[in-house]
C-alpha cells in the first residue's frame, strides 16, 4: 500500500509530504532509537512520540517508508526541516501508538505482523 493511501485510510495529518508513492510493508513502534534502527526494516510505517531532528537521521538509516507521530505530538522545526530536505514522509495523528498500529495492521494484514 502506498504512502499516501496509508495518510489517508489512517487520517493522519501531513507534515512533509516526502515520497507519497513510496510502499509501506510493514510497521514499527519504537522510541529507542538504537532499536528502530535494527529492527524497523526497509517499507515500514515507524510510529513514535519522538519529534526531534534526530528523527530523521534514524528514518534515513532504518530506510523506512513513512514516519507517524502519535498522541497529537507535532515535529520540531529542525525534524521538519531535515524531512523536507531528504524526502522523508512526516504525518501527525491524534491516536495512540497502539491504535495507529492496530489500525495499520488491518490496512496492510499479514505484511506487518512484525508490527512491534
Amino acid at each position: 500500500m502506498k504512502v499516501s493511501e496509508v495518510a489517508k485510510s489512517l487520517d493522519l495529518r501531513c507534515c512533509v509530504p516526502g515520497e507519497e508513492d513510496g510502499s509501506v510493508t510493514g510497521g514499527y513502534i519504537g522510541d529507542l532509537l538504537s532499536w528502530v534502527i535494527g529492527r524497523a526494516g526497509k517499507g515500514a510505517a515507524w510510529i513514535t512520540i519522538m519529534s526531534t531532528s534526530t528523527v530523521a537521521a534514524v528514518a534515513l538509516l532504518a530506510d523506512v517508508s513513512m514516519i507517524i507521530l502519535a498522541e497529537g505530538v507535532e515535529p520540531d522545526k529542525e525534524l521538519a526541516d531535515k524531512a523536507q530536505t531528504h524526502g522523508l514522509a512526516l504525518y501527525s495523528s491524534t491516536m495512540g501508538a497502539y491504535e495507529l498500529s492496530w489500525r495499520l495492521h488491518e490496512l496492510i494484514g499479514e505484511s506487518c505482523a512484525g508490527v512491534r
